[in-house]
């Protein structure tokens, strides 16, 4: 038998110029570009940590917490919670609450845990006050004692509030949020017909920005399809007028429109010498939604614009002058060659100024008056007022769900990968 060929030798391992491995070389190359690109991002994600998702998920997470009630009422409390809210309450419950009612008023917190149950249920203030004054003299047997107190006390309707207000996590501002009423009983109830004012108002929100967002599509797509056809040098010098609002104050921007259109402003005078409208049928367009609309499309049209006109600048205008020498005319070579192309800056431009309008809050807070207002005013209402921060962040919750969904949407109908700048 011939002998067997002699095994090769193992490879010798690759060095690089220090003698160390290279694959290890290269691991440790790797991992210090890594560390050195963490060290660059890591002050902007504190920067968004501390200032941004921080404040924001503390505030919205107080849309689902409230132990305003579970802390400054600890006997009666989990006495609440245990309790299925079908059965008479019981005389420990009773009793449990009275104690709660005189620590309260010694700590001086009762004024709290009565706003808390007023949020539940309108009338609990005077109810829970009146009865923590008295509290001192109220004797075994309670439930009957309370009775006689406040005939509040008899309801049973009282004592369910009491046990929704006892849980320190609850989805009864959700609930009002969306016009519903979150029950003792676990279960939900829309809000009588005279209370759904949230849903309509978040409707009205979308709609406008919706309204908005179609005008500023309508405005600003012929300026930058003007744009993007001029030589470079005459396109800059427009450009500087398109952004010329962005050096000025919305305030100023805002309270101009206030001028503008009202009764006795510059459009009118104008309607009136042109004979469009007589000097005694002179019509407001301020304080109302038609205000609304026209001072938010004038401050957002540049956010349409921008967009479009950076999309347009990119495609080539051989295109359109290869449709015209096929024989395609000129709307149909627009319509068929160089609309679709400008499907990413449509949806740029819409995306931002559909989103920016939701949130907001000056414009309609000035020219907007009572049928022009959005669900940012109410929110800011409740913190700034009513000082219902809880309701606030439950409307500031389920705005940012909208938000999401719409981002959602767009995705799936257009595409965030197609939205780009170039």
């Amino acid at each position: 038998m011939p002998a067997a060929a002699p095994a090769e030798p193992p490879a010798a391992p690759v060095l690089a110029d220090d003698g160390t491995p290279l694959p290890k070389k290269l691991a440790r190359a790797m991992l210090v570009r890594r560390l050195r690109a963490a060290g660059l991002v890591a002050p902007l994600l504190a920067f968004l940590l501390a200032a941004f998702i921080v404040p924001v998920g503390a505030f919205l997470g107080q849309g689902v917490h409230d132990d305003t009630y579970a802390a400054n009422m600890p006997e009666s409390a989990p006495l609440l919670q245990a309790w299925d809210a079908a059965s008479p309450p019981s005389e420990a419950l009773a009793a449990a609450l009275a104690r709660d009612l005189i620590a309260a008023r010694a700590a001086r917190t009762i004024g709290r845990v009565a706003t808390r149950l007023n949020r539940q249920r309108a009338g609990l203030r005077s109810l829970l006050t009146s009865t923590a004054r008295k509290a001192r003299r109220l004797q075994a047997p309670y439930l009957p004692a309370l009775a006689a107190l406040h005939r509040g006390w008899s309801e049973p309707e009282t004592w369910r509030a009491l046990k929704v207000a006892a849980a320190p996590y609850t989805p009864a501002y959700l609930a009002v949020a969306l016009d519903f009423r979150y029950e003792a009983d676990g279960g939900f109830r829309r809000q009588d017909e005279g209370r759904r004012i949230h849903l309509p108002l978040l409707l009205r929100t979308l709609w406008i920005s919706l309204l908005v967002t179609l005008a500023c599509l309508a405005l600003g797509y012929p300026v930058a399809y003007l744009l993007a056809g001029l030589p470079p040098a005459r396109a800059n010098l427009l450009l500087i007028l398109v952004l010329l609002p962005f050096w000025t104050s919305i305030l100023a921007r805002t309270t101009s429109w206030i001028a503008m259109l009202q009764g006795e402003g510059v459009l009118n005078d104008l309607f009136v010498t042109f004979g469009l409208t007589a000097d005694a049928e002179r019509f407001s367009m301020i304080y109302n939604r038609t205000g609304t609309l026209v001072a938010m499309t004038h401050i957002l049209l540049p956010f349409m614009v921008l967009p479009l006109y950076s999309m347009m600048r990119s495609i080539p205008p051989a295109y359109v002058r290869a449709a015209k020498s096929l024989g395609a005319t000129p709307w149909v070579a627009f319509w068929r060659v160089y609309a679709p192309q400008t499907v990413p800056g449509i949806g740029a431009g819409a995306m931002l100024v559909f989103l920016l309008a939701i949130g907001y809050y000056i414009t309609p807070a000035l020219v907007g008056g009572q049928d022009g207002q959005m669900i940012s005013n109410l929110i800011d209402f409740h913190m700034r007022s009513s000082l219902n921060w809880p309701l606030a962040a439950a409307l500031g919750a389920v705005l940012l769900a909208v938000v999401l969904f719409f981002y959602w949407l767009f995705d799936r109908l257009v595409g965030v990968e197609r939205m780009r700048f170039h």
